[in-house]
């Protein structure tokens, strides 16, 4: 089978990503580490695919992506477009917020982890449903 988490090509590259994090993703780390957040464990710099996210919980399939001024022009927006297309249709929910929501709104970021583990645990619950007949 074919490695599509955590390709060894990209190793490298994730280790100087999470040794350069920005102060939001830092910030984000510290409440997400330790399953602080609903007991669900992230990873940071994970790379599925060719992609390398910013936060990555295997358990519920769930990425986090925090998005900084680099983010604000229309090349990173098609970009980010291409990338969500491929991780969504790989079966991956993802969660988009602006660096600046880590620090004015962290009680919405965690209110949207909560909604998504939810989600997750209902729908798959839906689709494990042994019929009664």
């Amino acid at each position: 089978m074919k490695r599509n988490i955590n390709k060894l090509t990209l190793k490298a590259f994730r280790k100087e990503l999470r040794n350069r994090s920005t102060s939001s993703e830092a910030c984000l780390w510290k409440m997400l580490k330790n399953k602080q957040i609903a007991g669900l464990k992230f990873r940071r710099q994970s790379s599925i695919g060719n992609y390398i996210v910013d936060f990555y919980c295997p358990e519920i399939k769930l990425i986090i992506e925090l998005d900084g001024v680099s983010h604000d022009n229309y090349l990173a927006e098609e970009k980010d477009e291409k990338r969500d297309a491929f991780l969504t249709k790989e079966g991956y929910r993802i969660l988009r917020f602006e660096n600046r929501y880590v620090f004015e709104f962290p009680e919405e970021i965690v209110g949207e982890i909560i909604k998504a583990k939810e989600s997750f645990v209902h729908s798959f619950d839906q689709a494990n449903k042994i019929p009664l007949s």
